[in-house]
């Protein structure tokens, strides 16, 4: 049985192949659309092959031979379904037994901007001949990271969630679970919705960076409309910060409080503590 990771060049991908390799039940496909970013990858005995989402051509050879493949979710807003589209149907083509894609949670019926394409997706799943499995991975813990020096340095984690909790986790979890997947049988046509032990408040998570940077945080809480424009400021272009925004409201309502324990149950263990991940990300 051979084993495709698309988008394996990035963080998630990267992980997924790790977690793969240290299974070592299966070979290793890993596409990427820069082979140089995995070559690493490639001496340690993983087949690197050449495709963008967007090249149904490259995406037949790279998915030829392929058994199950893991299709991570592209980062071109406004063309992922279109892109996932791609890749699905070069797996009809190419005779792939399962696909797994990496989706959010609750994707049928979940509000946040940043479900819409992976509702499209799932769509364009249900129809397709593949059997797929449905990974509706919760918020990363390291969505934290791109601002966690200025908050520590501030003492102030600043957000729009309110007193809604997130069940986050590490995203070497949610990439172990995916190989688990990947790699074990019975998961065709099962959705996991997928999340942390620790469904925390940001009030919570503020204590949480405290503990593991050893300096006082607090959490500051906004309207959304001036989370936005803080984000802004900060530097981030309008229309992703109004995706972040939007994506703490959605917390603040309750969308990505997920309490399956699908994730533990992948994993056979807890997902790694909130505080293990920060204080490793401030090391």
């Amino acid at each position: 049985m051979t084993v495709a990771v698309t988008g394996a060049g990035g963080q998630l991908g990267r992980l997924v192949v790790e977690a793969l390799l240290r299974e070592g039940t299966t070979p290793v496909v890993a596409i990427v659309r820069d082979p140089q970013k995995v070559a690493d990858l490639a001496e340690r005995g993983v087949e690197v092959r050449q495709a963008s989402y967007d090249d149904a051509e490259a995406l037949d050879r790279a998915l030829a031979g392929v058994d199950r493949v893991l299709l991570i979710s592209g980062n071109e807003f406004g063309a992922r379904v279109a892109q996932h589209t791609n890749v699905i149907r070069a797996a009809e083509r190419a005779g792939v037994q399962l696909i797994a894609y990496t989706s959010i949670p609750r994707a049928t019926e979940n509000p946040l901007i940043l479900a819409q394409e992976h509702r499209g997706t799932e769509e364009v799943l249900a129809e397709s001949t593949v059997p797929h499995t449905l990974l509706r991975n919760g918020w990363y813990w390291e969505n934290y990271f791109g601002a966690l020096g200025h908050t520590v340095e501030s003492g102030v984690l600043r957000g729009a969630a309110g007193a809604g909790r997130v069940a986050g986790a590490a995203r070497a979890d949610y990439a172990e679970a995916a190989a688990k997947v990947l790699s074990t049988d019975g998961h065709a046509g099962r959705t996991y919705e997928l999340g942390g032990d620790e469904r925390l408040t940001y009030a919570e998570l503020a204590q949480v960076i405290s503990q593991a940077s050893g300096k006082p945080v607090r959490y500051e809480n906004l309207s959304e409309e001036d989370y936005s424009a803080a984000l802004e400021q900060a530097g981030l272009p309008g229309t992703y910060a109004a995706v972040l925004a939007d994506a703490d409201a959605g917390i603040g309502d309750g969308i990505l409080d997920v309490d399956s324990g699908d994730l533990q149950k992948l994993l056979g263990r807890p997902a790694t503590a909130a505080v293990d991940v920060f204080r490793a990300a401030l090391s």
